[in-house]
């Protein structure tokens, strides 16, 4: 019985692990996976592989992957890359106060 109960634990604070929620505020229009995403603030759910913008009702998801840089970020920041329609396109997140980097995929 205890053992089961220790597993169940473990599967349970792996799961809470990957899973990570930030609050972030775009500056410009965004670009991710497709869709726009105004100006504004947004809840920034990672789970795994899954990255989860949420304002309000509407919601956008896109795959990711998380890395771990070598230094703490001393603040959220956004890297872009400008598409031929003059969009700009979100490729990374960098999570202030933390290691965290969120890679877009393409």
């Amino acid at each position: 019985m205890i053992k089961k109960v220790l597993i169940t634990f473990a599967t349970v604070a792996v799961a809470a692990a990957s899973a990570a929620t930030y609050h972030v505020q775009l500056l410009e229009p965004s670009m991710v996976n497709g869709n726009e995403l105004k100006a504004g603030e947004y809840k920034l759910e990672v789970n795994n592989d899954t990255a989860v913008f949420k304002s309000g009702r509407k919601t956008t998801e896109a795959k990711v992957k998380v890395e771990s840089a070598n230094e703490k970020f001393g603040a959220t920041s956004f890297r872009y890359d400008r598409s031929s329609d003059g969009r700009l396109k979100l490729q990374e997140v960098r999570i202030g106060g933390s290691n965290t980097r969120i890679v877009f995929a393409n």
